[in-house]
């Protein structure tokens, strides 16, 4: 698989890359699918959605909007909008640029939902699912009975913890030093045992797990976390829909 680049710096908005392979979409009409040499653009994946953009190739000067972003076989994947497939060809070098707006939000709702799931796993609240959004978040939980209460406590504690500008650090670990971790362990039956080193991100005394989404430097960039709804969805399942704000 190609160079991740976001992977160590999520805040890198323009690179150059390499196209190893072009071929035209199978199922959509003028669009192109593109593997680079290494990517700076997020693939979709855990919840978050991926990164959107533009690549231009330096040698033909034609730019192609990103509209999609995934892994497939092993490789990252960039749809592009493309009708002469001609303009982009393998060993073609062409500059990058993420779209900044959508990636820094998302950033920032990343790191606001990782500091709002440590604040319910301390009150025994286990997160089952989410999906991140630019404009509204989705999380899922284990709670027995629905406790609106108790769920606008949690993130009011989150908005507190947010506010006290903590570092956000992020870095690797092989697997049994990770798992060794307090509060880690959790992570053994979630990730596939052919991981051998584990990203780490790290909220400095919040929270810590293993992660490979892009978030902020410190919680400060963060904003508030606003309640926008929350439902009920079976015996034991809640859902609620949150945004920040700004």
């Amino acid at each position: 698989m190609a160079e991740q680049l976001h992977l160590t710096d999520a805040y890198l908005r323009q690179f150059d890359a390499k196209v190893v392979s072009a071929a035209p979409h199978a199922n959509e009409q003028g669009k192109l699918k593109i593997i680079l040499d290494k990517t700076a653009f997020y693939a979709t994946s855990g919840g978050q959605p991926c990164d959107l953009g533009k690549i231009t190739n330096k040698k033909t000067n034609k730019t192609s909007e990103v509209v999609d972003v995934r892994k497939e076989a092993g490789e990252v994947v960039h749809t592009i909008i493309c009708p002469d497939a001609s303009d982009f060809a393998v060993g073609d070098e062409v500059l990058c640029d993420i779209d900044w707006d959508r990636r820094y939000r998302l950033m920032r709702t990343h790191t606001a939902g990782h500091a709002l799931s440590a604040v319910m796993y301390e009150k025994g609240i286990l997160i089952t699912g989410n999906q991140l959004g630019v404009e509204e978040t989705r999380f899922d939980f284990n709670m027995e009975e629905f406790d609106r209460a108790l769920i606008d406590e949690c993130i009011s504690k989150a908005n507190s913890l947010l506010a006290q500008n903590k570092e956000v650090k992020v870095y690797f670990l092989p697997r049994e030093e990770a798992l060794a971790l307090p509060g880690m362990s959790k992570l053994a039956t979630a990730l596939p045992p052919a991981i051998t080193i584990l990203r780490i991100v790290e909220i400095v005394d919040m929270d810590r797990q293993a992660d490979g989404g892009t978030h902020v430097k410190n919680t400060s960039e963060v904003g508030k976390i606003e309640l926008a709804r929350a439902e009920n969805k079976g015996k034991t399942n809640r859902r609620i829909y949150f945004r920040l704000v700004p």
